[in-house]
């Protein structure tokens, strides 16, 4: 006899973590502070969390951080993109939060 898996189990969203949120909503904060973000918005798919940047409310997000985890017995994969490409790949939310420090920033005069 064999088992059949819980089809409701299987497709069940994905979440940030209450630590993975706080580091992303630190780092998130300092750029909104800097007048350079402006809004975000959370979608929690099957198999995927994003976590969508905003240069302003009403455009395309800047960047993306993504969570993504195929099975649940897998450590989840964080990816962070702009509308263009991958930037970052890293199995910590931490090693992507820290790549924006490698990107360029806007300077206001």
């Amino acid at each position: 006899m064999s088992q059949v898996s819980n089809p409701k189990k299987s497709n069940r969203p994905l979440y940030f973590t209450r630590s993975e949120l706080g580091l992303i909503l630190a780092a998130y904060s300092a750029r909104v502070a800097a007048g350079e973000w402006r809004d975000y918005a959370l979608d929690h798919l099957t198999g995927s969390a994003a976590f969508s940047i905003f240069r302003h409310t009403h455009e395309t997000p800047v960047f993306v951080i993504e969570k993504q985890q195929r099975h649940h017995k897998e450590r989840p994969q964080f990816i962070l993109r702009d509308n263009k490409r991958v930037l970052c790949k890293a199995s910590m939310v931490q090693d992507v939060i820290n790549h924006f420090d490698k990107l360029p920033r806007l300077i206001s005069g």
